[in-house]
């Protein structure tokens, strides 16, 4: 019990120092509901208010737990935590880092009084062939990979169509790309085949980044003068340069190609790189970055398939922090709480990149009880470790804030001769 109590010790301090980095601008309310809101999401792994309550260990009553917690998240996200946070996320990224956009949803079938509900395609019961819609929000995530490969969230906003004001998903993109382009001065964006769009292309030329983009079947590509299905080249070729890559949990053997064409929206060369073997049609990848090796081209499948990380960010958010299962119903404060999850997610990575010998790192794989040694994703087994070590503890973090009482002097008579 005493690895226990020293281990929940540990991990407490730990919490309380990250979240004082992110709130360090902000009032003492504000940084006091930081840290409890994030250690509570860790402890309980939930995003539901009444089981943040409960890991809180407050002497108050539970519903008036909640109501604190959420009028703080009323409030929206506060401008100067988001700018530390992105600060520190800007340290933790390599030198070229690779940004990943993708779109994701939450669905909320059963909701009626969240405010702006519209209606989204459910990812996780649609198919190639069916669509499922229901009542949900759109999601919209940027991830950039740190330096040890597993993605940190540096945009991400939920909204709905049913918003006023609303201009488009386009939009939205375009905020997460400027705000990677104006947080790295130069980066790769790597997108999957929703994003195959004109108007892409032309955001990031003028943003002046490199990109990473699958094409769809019915792009039309400028070759030797004469425009071209993508398909068409795609069918001329075979690969000729081998390489190893993990796709869909699994490593595969892939043939590489490439030729040089121009797109449709600026007329600016780029390079095609076409992937074989991997899926029943060829992959089309279109990017701007240079291309004189082949050890090029296995650099720009590699960052296409690094990808998947993303979507086990989107998975692991909702699994782990139940983020569909949340109460709050203005926008804003929805928006809000998904800001804290991300902070979650951050702690996260955090640990991750500690060394594989760090006593605390050790202490919270081995809590988790993992069955496979070693695994590409670790965030699922460090959010279950953190759980298991936090349930230990019989009182939250409220009280390590001591509040700071002035020093009296003390009060002399005056003697009256």
């Amino acid at each position: 019990m005493t690895n226990f109590t020293s281990n929940t010790y540990t991990l407490k301090r730990k919490i309380l120092t990250f979240t004082n980095k992110i709130s360090r601008h902000l009032s003492k309310p504000e940084r006091k509901f930081t840290a409890d809101i994030t250690y509570g999401m860790l402890a309980s792994g939930s995003c539901l208010l009444t089981d943040v309550a409960d890991r809180l260990h407050e002497d108050s009553k539970k519903i008036n737990i909640v109501d604190r917690l959420s009028r703080h998240l009323e409030k929206g996200t506060p401008g100067k935590a988001a700018a530390s946070y992105l600060q520190m996320i800007k340290k933790w990224a390599p030198d070229e880092p690779i940004i990943h956009i993708d779109d994701s949803d939450v669905v909320k079938p059963d909701g009626y009084k969240f405010e702006s509900l519209g209606i989204v395609r459910d990812g996780s019961e649609s198919t190639s062939t069916k669509n499922v819609y229901k009542k949900g929000y759109h999601v919209t995530e940027a991830c950039v990979l740190t330096t040890n490969n597993h993605p940190v969230s540096i945009f991400s906003r939920i909204h709905s169509s049913s918003e006023k004001d609303y201009h488009s998903v386009n939009t939205i993109t375009f905020d997460a790309m400027n705000q990677g382009a104006a947080l790295f001065d130069k980066a790769t964006f790597c997108m999957d085949r929703g994003y195959d769009d004109n108007k892409m292309f032309l955001k990031l030329d003028e943003l002046k980044q490199d990109y990473v983009i699958r094409l769809k079947s019915n792009r039309k590509l400028l070759y030797h003068n004469k425009w071209t299905l993508a398909t068409e080249l795609r069918n001329r070729r075979k690969g000729k340069v081998k390489t190893n890559v993990f796709y869909k949990g699994k490593d595969h053997e892939a043939y590489l190609s490439h030729v040089k064409v121009q797109i449709t929206a600026s007329r600016k060369n780029i390079y095609l790189v076409f992937v074989y073997g991997i899926t029943e049609h060829p992959m089309m990848l279109a990017t701007n970055k240079e291309i004189k090796s082949k050890e090029d081209v296995i650099k720009v499948a590699g960052i296409y398939f690094s990808r998947w990380k993303i979507e086990e960010y989107f998975r692991c958010k909702k699994q782990m922090f139940q983020f569909e299962n949340f109460r709050v119903r203005k926008l804003c404060a929805i928006n809000a709480l998904n800001f804290y999850i991300t902070l979650c997610m951050a702690f996260l990575a955090m640990i991750s990149m500690e060394s594989e010998t760090n006593v605390l790192k050790v202490s919270i794989i081995k809590t988790a009880a993992p069955i496979k040694e070693k695994v590409f994703f670790c965030y699922y087994r460090l959010a279950k470790g953190i759980s298991g070590i936090l349930s230990y503890a019989k009182e939250g973090v409220r009280l390590w804030f001591r509040t700071k009482r002035p020093v009296y002097r003390q009060l002399r008579l005056k003697l009256v001769v």
